[in-house]
């Protein structure tokens, strides 16, 4: 028989071994799985915040002898560059082997070039000396030899070619553009005017076109000499800065007049205006002053109604230089720019980040920008070119695009905006996630207000007050209730439940009113006969009962002074009174919404944890503080409650996390707009809501995609923070009140 238990003893202690180990390997596993996790959500986050870095590819000298260089530029594939002098012709050079293997003339025209202006595509507007003007582009072909090697073989093709004429004065340099039939010729004169020259055809139905050709000046009083201009690629608006510092802007929309809209101090002090070009968009033009500062301005709508008109404001200061900024050069991909000072240095910016991506050296006398945007070519004072590989993958994220406030184009005040998409190409992204974080915290803590007092007070009474039948019966179905797929939920409030509180929301809101002033009602007036032994043993552990007519009775009593309550005080429409005298706007799927869905998510997690932390409290502390005169309400209030705090708070956190991290209630019911409103009326976007909503349109490495990532582990930051804070003061509690 000893023999026996000495063997039991150690097969007990063997299977003790053994299952200690797989417990401690398994929960090694969970904590290894987690960090691996983190790690990787990290990794794809972290090149948001990479810098930029430029590395020179080719460098390969132009000559001395060829004419006076006044643009450069080159192709996608950055393997040829050119250069364009001031007889017209175009030299295009292998950037590999430094050789030239091409030259082809702009034009036909023999005379030289006075002035050139050159907009995105490689398209040169030239001003020749005889007053002419010719419109070229430069294209690139990709040509496939038999073995498979490609070459890059360049072409001029010419836009436009307007003959000499006469101006009222000498002309200094002059922009054209080309806009769905209609040609916008500005030369800007000597004598301080601009000469505008307008070709619009129009198109019957019969598809018969007519040409209208206007002529003008602007002749009016400037605030200053004209030091620069530029015209956006409709032709629609002219911008022009002066020698004392004055930005002017016209509206050239209508035909044979230029309206001036606006004439604002762009640089302090009489500084000149040195150089200006549209940023990408045409909405806000870069301002390069006498002093190397550099900023924009955008066109900001103000006013309302009649008056609602557009404004010039500065919305972005970027990093300037430490001499006179000569040329601005924007991006023909995303809102960078790229400057050169007159000391040669030149600058690689973002706008709406203000991030200063690059210092690039050696210094440049004019630089050109591949249609990506990821690579630069620039003619030094030596006459040699040098070309620039740019890797500037995230140029629009800083911290102050994630989380501060950013003047975006056409917005008339700095906000807090999340739009990562629109229809066009020039649209400026807006990734701050401030209106995420704030919709998550709005939504859970509307649902937390619906579900703790209902989980803890249905705990409460479960636990203390109700039969020992009806607690077995009420607490499996609760829980039953937790395994209910979110997405059955969220199908339900956002299509069955939000269109009925939508057509009852004034009902609903007397409802929560009248609910408790009724219920607290009829309970002074029952307390009296409560005291009777008959009602007392038909109520034990069935008061719940009572609570049913209450509810019909107030649900009904607030249907029924709807109708006369909303046009006595209401005017008819409640909704349409929150947004006139309010400002609230009433969405279908607003907080209530969310409330009730992660409420009926939440309440099975908080009301088990908190029913079994009551459960657990030795029955000798109750029957204690029964014995002393306790009421069972006082017991439950100084003794269960206080003993219980810590798997209380343990329940009320766990639910937390719960509704912090749902995604598919809050993605069907809330509409998911990004906005800053603690109203109950409207709804939010979540993080976990935006990433199941932006992540099929994200590409992989993009922008949009990281930053998704970001969203993530903000989501896993946050669940750390708040379950590392729960347990800490879990502990402080469970040292307070005993072992639980």
């Amino acid at each position: 028989m000893q023999k026996l238990d000495k063997q039991f003893i150690k097969k007990v202690r063997r299977q003790d071994r053994l299952a200690t180990r797989a417990i401690t390997l398994g929960g090694l596993l969970v904590i290894a799985s987690v960090i691996a996790i983190l790690v990787l959500i990290v990794r794809v986050t972290l090149p948001l915040f990479q810098p930029a870095s430029a590395k020179i590819t080719h460098r390969l000298q132009v000559g001395s002898a060829l004419a006076p260089v006044l643009a450069v530029g080159m192709d996608n594939t950055q393997e040829v560059g050119f250069t364009l002098n001031d007889t017209g012709m175009f030299s295009f050079y292998d950037l590999a082997s430094g050789k030239t293997f091409s030259t082809l003339p702009a034009s036909t025209r023999t005379a030289k070039v006075l002035s050139i202006e050159d907009t995105k595509n490689n398209i040169f507007a030239l001003l020749w000396e005889d007053n002419s003007v010719s419109v070229s582009r430069v294209d690139f072909r990709s040509l496939y030899a038999a073995n498979g090697q490609r070459t890059i073989q360049p072409e001029i093709s010419q836009l436009g070619e307007y003959p000499a004429r006469t101006y009222p004065a000498q002309v200094k340099s002059v922009a054209i553009r080309v806009h769905e039939g209609r040609l916008t010729e500005v030369a800007l004169l000597a004598d301080n005017r601009f000469q505008i020259d307008q070709e619009v055809v129009t198109t019957d139905l019969l598809d018969n076109e007519t040409k209208e050709n206007f002529s003008f000046l602007i002749a009016e009083e400037m605030p200053g000499k004209i030091t620069a201009f530029t015209v956006d690629e409709k032709g629609a608006t002219l911008f022009a800065g002066t020698d004392t510092g004055s930005l002017l802007r016209w509206d050239l929309r209508e035909n044979a007049t230029a309206t001036r809209t606006d004439n604002v101090v762009a640089v302090p002090d009489n500084k000149a205006v040195t150089a200006l070009a549209m940023v990408f968009g045409d909405i806000s033009v870069a301002v390069g002053d006498a002093e190397g500062g550099l900023v924009t301005w955008s066109q900001i709508w103000t006013g309302t109604g009649k008056d609602r008109t557009q404004r010039l404001r500065k919305t972005h200061t970027l990093t300037g230089h430490q001499s006179p900024v000569e040329r601005i050069i924007p991006s023909r991909r995303s809102k960078s720019l790229v400057s050169v000072g007159a000391d040669g240095k030149t600058h690689f910016d973002h706008m709406t980040s203000e991030n200063h991506l690059l210092d690039l050296a050696p210094p440049m006398l004019m630089v050109g920008i591949s249609g990506q945007g990821n690579g630069l070519i620039g003619l030094g004072p030596d006459n040699s070119l040098t070309v620039w590989q740019i890797d500037a993958p995230h140029p629009e994220i800083s911290l102050k695009t994630l989380f501060g406030k950013v003047w975006y184009e056409s917005y008339d005040k700095p906000e807090y905006v999340w739009q990562s998409s629109s229809g066009s190409d020039d649209f400026e992204a807006k990734f701050s996630l401030v209106p995420l974080l704030f919709g998550t915290i709005k939504g859970t803590l509307y649902a937390m207000i619906f579900a703790v007092p209902l989980a803890i007070f249905g705990a409460v009474y479960t636990s203390q007050f109700s039969t020992a039948t009806f607690k077995k019966t009420v607490k499996p179905v609760v829980e039953i209730m937790a395994s209910i797929p979110s997405v059955v939920i969220g199908f339900l409030i956002a299509l069955w439940l939000a269109p009925i509180v939508e057509k009852a929301i004034l009902s609903v809101i007397l409802t929560v009113i009248l609910l408790p002033l009724i219920f607290v009602g009829i309970m002074a007036a029952l307390r009296p006969f409560y005291k009777t032994p008959t009602l007392q043993n038909f109520c034990n552990g069935y008061e719940f009962l009572m609570l049913a007519p209450v509810i019909l009775l107030a649900t009904a009593l607030a249907m029924g002074i709807a109708p006369t309550v909303e046009p006595l005080l209401f005017a008819g429409n409640f909704k349409q009174w929150l947004y006139n005298d309010l400002g609230m706007r009433y969405d279908q799927r607003n907080c209530i919404i969310i409330a009730f869905g992660l409420g009926i998510a939440v309440i099975p997690i908080i009301f088990s944890i908190t029913e079994d932390a009551i459960s657990n409290i030795p029955p000798s502390l109750t029957a204690a503080s029964l014995a002393l005169g306790a009421s069972r309400w006082q017991t439950i209030w100084r003794v269960v409650l206080p003993s219980a705090s810590p798997g209380i708070f343990a329940a009320i956190m766990i639910g937390f996390g719960r509704a912090v991290g749902e995604t598919m209630i809050v993605l069907m019911a809330t509409g998911n707009t990004p906005i800053l409103d603690w109203s109950i009326f409207n709804g939010m976007r979540t993080l976990s809501a935006n990433i199941a909503v932006e992540i099929p349109e994200a590409p992989m490495g993009g922008t949009l995609y990281r930053v998704l990532f970001l969203c993530a582990s903000m989501l896993f930051a946050l669940t750390f923070l708040v379950n590392t804070g729960a347990e800490l003061i879990r502990e402080r509690l469970r040292k307070k009140y005993g072992r639980y």
